[in-house]
């Protein structure tokens, strides 16, 4: 009887183990991470970016991505950033159902709420909030989702940027090598210069009479109309600045058009021809430069050490006589 009895014992234990199992395992399910549909970022047609009062829309026309509603171009590197967040979101872990936004900056005056369609299609739908300590993920909020969840990568800042942020600053683009002549003026005088490529073979022709055995890669050289050699550290300086020069940004109440007699101006020929004109600053205690260029529809801001990298005295692009080299090597090491 005893016996009997220990068993009975042992079953309800088994019985109620197993309850208890169960049970953990249904309220697992309820916390179970939403799975979130597969998409491609070449699918995203449209992206809304919203945070206070503020709302960003980029749209896709031609491959190319747009601010609306002005069309202005947008910084590809910025926006394909982006994508690739919304191609990537993955929830990984329940934070919080209590409905306490502010903590994690999901509430109304710090979340950023992004949006993404293909087409009339909305793809994603999320709210973005503070990093996590980890900084490895981020808290976000999913649409019709009220609880708080950890998701997969540090983007916060990915997505918290102005219009101004996300407009591509690219206003001069080209490939060094690919220029062969370069106009500079300024208020007091104006310089020309062209490139051309000699082989070492004349060269050394030139200057022994010797005849090289192999041919030898071509070597750069730059003139000025005047015939005086051009300073290839200089030059190569300049032209470095210019072949992906940025603008610090944009100046959109006033037209191209509306800007007349700089105060520098570039002109740069060979593959393609490329423009760059400065003009004095808007106001006497500004510190960037207004300036267009063949490279923008708009005009913009100039910093003043990019401004200064690149105004440079059209003398300084010429070699100086050894002389005058001389002269002030030797000023240099005067004592004060």
């Amino acid at each position: 009887m005893k016996v009997k009895k220990e068993y009975l014992i042992l079953l309800l234990i088994i019985v109620a183990l197993s309850a208890y199992l169960y049970m953990r395992t249904e309220d697992r399910s309820l916390y179970e991470l939403p799975v979130l549909p597969e998409v491609s970022k070449k699918e995203f047609s449209k992206i809304e970016i919203s945070k206070g009062n503020t709302r960003i829309a980029l749209n896709k026309k031609d491959e190319k991505w747009v601010i609306a509603p002005q069309d202005y171009p947008a910084d590809t590197k910025l926006v394909n950033g982006m994508l690739a967040e919304f191609e990537t979101l993955t929830v990984t872990t329940l934070v919080s159902e209590s409905r306490d936004y502010q903590r994690y900056d999901l509430g109304d005056d710090k979340k950023i709420a992004v949006k993404a369609w293909a087409g009339e299609s909305l793809l994603r739908s999320f709210e973005v909030g503070k990093s996590a300590s980890s900084f490895r993920h981020t808290f976000v909020k999913l649409a019709d989702d009220d609880r708080v969840y950890h998701a997969r990568n540090n983007f916060r800042n990915t997505f918290d940027k102005t219009e101004d942020d996300l407009r591509d600053k690219a206003v001069l683009g080209f490939q060094s090598p690919d220029i062969t002549e370069l106009q500079i003026a300024n208020e007091n005088t104006s310089l020309t210069l062209t490139r051309t490529e000699i082989s070492t073979d004349e060269s050394q022709a030139k200057t022994d009479q010797s005849t090289a055995a192999a041919s030898q890669p071509a070597m750069e050289t730059w003139q000025s109309a005047e015939g005086k050699p051009g300073n290839l550290n200089n030059i190569s300086r300049l032209l470095a600045a210019l072949s992906n020069l940025r603008c610090e940004s944009f100046i959109d109440d006033r037209q191209k058009q509306d800007f007349t007699e700089p105060i520098y101006r570039i002109d740069l020929k060979g593959v393609q021809s490329h423009k760059l004109s400065i003009f004095a600053k808007l106001t006497p205690e500004g510190t960037n430069y207004p300036a267009t260029s063949t490279g923008s529809d708009y005009a913009f801001l100039l910093s003043k050490d990019t401004a200064d990298r690149i105004m440079k005295n059209p003398e300084d692009l010429l070699e100086k006589p050894k002389t005058e080299e001389n002269k002030s090597e030797a000023e240099k090491s005067e004592p004060n």
